[in-house]
């Protein structure tokens, strides 16, 4: 070749390689990524497959994904043009409740996404915690035993003087035992049913007679007590979405459906039976 040749075919690859490579446009929904006998497979098809995926791959990288969706999809469309594939009864029906179902889904998604606002989320709190009586909190505690007589020998003990925590490091068998029988700080709920009915009709600073629950023969002593405080709105924000979402959605399934003309036939006018009949939907 040429050395005046060579010298352009050098300078045009050095321009070539020089210059950035084009991108390619960004994909779309529409985005082709195959097709089966001119039936077109898009970007949208496999996001709507991976999305619809259990949650068990929603972690899995895009990546590893890809090809088994496409794979998929294309024996999906390749199967569906198939000579055996007609759209039955059967078919036209289940897709008649496909539709329904995914076209109520995206509504019940735009009316819960709208619900949600500090103002919503504010109100919410309100009447749920400003106003309301949330109970109390209980510090106890305890002398555990395995029988009546010991607990009502300790019960004794304490009634003529005896230290409480000290009682509880020598005799008691939980494992609150070593730290004086101390329980700290719970609320209605959070001990089985005997022992938190004792603990409520005990008054700061007194002690029980023999409690039994299925651990034994308890010994208790009401330390003190407080009102519950309410939580922080940012402590419960997660919860009270969900309480305004169900709300605002529930009312307006009522409002639409309150606003229909709806007409269902009643049990007594069918044989109810029939929806257990799968022949009903052949052709």
């Amino acid at each position: 070749m040429p050395k005046h040749l060579l010298k352009l075919s050098t300078i045009a690859l050095l321009c070539t390689t020089a210059l950035p490579v084009q991108a390619l446009d960004a994909p779309t929904a529409d985005t082709v990524v195959a097709t089966v006998d001119g039936t077109e497979i898009t970007l949208g098809h496999m996001i709507m497959v991976r999305a619809g995926l259990p949650e068990q791959y929603q972690q899995v990288p895009a990546e590893v994904l890809f090809d088994g969706i496409l794979e998929q999809l294309v024996q999906q469309a390749a199967l569906a043009q198939s000579e055996g594939a007609e759209e039955s009864r059967r078919v036209k029906i289940a897709l008649d409740n496909e539709r329904r179902t995914l076209l109520a889904s995206e509504a019940i998604e735009q009316v819960a996404t709208a619900a949600v606002s500090e103002e919503a989320l504010q109100s919410a709190y309100d009447a749920k915690y400003a106003s309301a009586e949330l109970g109390q909190e209980y510090n106890a505690s305890h002398i555990l035993v395995a029988t009546e007589e010991e607990a009502a020998a300790i019960a004794e003990e304490l009634d003529g003087g005896a230290d409480f925590a000290e009682l509880a490091r020598e005799k008691s068998t939980g494992p609150s035992g070593p730290n004086g029988g101390e329980l700290g700080w719970f609320s209605a709920g959070m001990m089985v049913a005997p022992f938190q009915e004792a603990v409520e009709t005990l008054e700061a600073g007194t002690i029980s007679g023999p409690v039994q629950t299925d651990f034994g023969w308890h010994v208790i002593k009401l330390n003190e007590t407080r009102a519950l405080a309410a939580p922080e709105l940012d402590a419960v924000r997660d919860e009270l979405t969900g309480e305004v979402q169900r709300a605002a959605v529930e009312a307006k399934i009522t409002e639409l459906v309150e606003a229909s003309e709806v007409e269902k036939v009643s049990k007594e006018e069918i044989d109810v039976n029939a929806l257990n009949d799968l022949s009903l939907l052949e052709d």
